[in-house]
């Protein structure tokens, strides 16, 4: 494997977080600050606790994944259009890197961004409410995978993409709805029983249920079928992407 290209395209990546501080980090912690203060605040005033956790601490797992989900595929996608956009993904493909190489280089960039962000965000919320966490180990183990799963999927998505507005589309209207949708704010318990089923075809449901299992020890769904919907998920990203690479599907032409 060779190391050093890895580590430029990683860095490279890493270095474009400082450039836009503002956009990458700045803004999804006012933003996660402004969900904590609103519905912790005037929501949580009538909602006393959710399966014995108080509403504000119980919405701390849902903020933290739907701040992850979007910047990890933003991230990635963006990471890899641009170099597509410039041109300059021919002199990427020419090099003397593999695709593995150069999908951990950009993944593994958009991947760290996204868990530094929720562990600010953590960090913040702890100034609002204080919460424990039940399993930190598995919250840590929990909080990687789904980075490096949607860090996976942006990397698709970037591909795809042949312009910005497609770009955007799928994080903002796609991956955003399914987090608000997942359970972010509530227990899907809470619904009606046809709701409640409906929901359970959304994936971003079993990744909310698993971190806040991790957290208090309760979830609305059985922890190993969470843990074996993410493993799914991050199997079927890593399968379009080997045949992305073997097809040069989008890269070649």
């Amino acid at each position: 494997m060779n190391l050093q290209g890895l580590r430029a395209i990683y860095l490279f990546e890493m270095a474009r977080t400082w450039r836009t501080l503002f956009q990458s980090v700045v803004s999804p912690v006012v933003t996660t600050t402004l969900y904590f203060i609103v519905f912790g605040a005037a929501i949580g005033s009538r909602i006393t606790e959710i399966n014995g956790v108080t509403f504000a601490a119980f919405i701390i797992p849902g903020l933290v994944m739907l701040s992850v989900l979007t910047e990890s595929v933003s991230n990635a996608s963006f990471g890899i259009h641009l170099p597509r956009f410039t041109g300059t993904i021919y002199e990427l493909l020419s090099a003397p890197v593999s695709s593995l190489e150069v999908v951990l280089g950009y993944v593994g960039a958009a991947a760290t961004k996204s868990i530094v962000l929720g562990i600010i965000i953590l960090a913040t919320a702890r100034l609002f409410v204080d919460y424990d966490i039940a399993h930190p180990a598995a919250m840590a183990c929990i909080l990687v995978i789904t980075a490096i799963t949607f860090s996976l999927l942006g990397f698709i998505i970037g591909i795809w993409a042949d312009n910005f507005e497609k770009l955007q589309f799928v994080p903002m209207l796609v991956i955003t709805p399914l987090t608000f949708l997942g359970g972010t704010f509530y227990s899907i318990d809470m619904l009606p029983p046809v709701w409640r089923t409906l929901t359970l075809f959304n994936p971003v449901v079993y990744l909310i249920s698993a971190f806040r299992w991790s957290f208090y020890g309760t979830s609305d769904v059985p922890v190993g079928i969470s843990i074996a919907m993410i493993g799914l998920f991050l199997t079927v990203c890593i399968g379009i992407l080997c045949w992305i690479f073997q097809t040069g599907y989008r890269l070649k032409n």
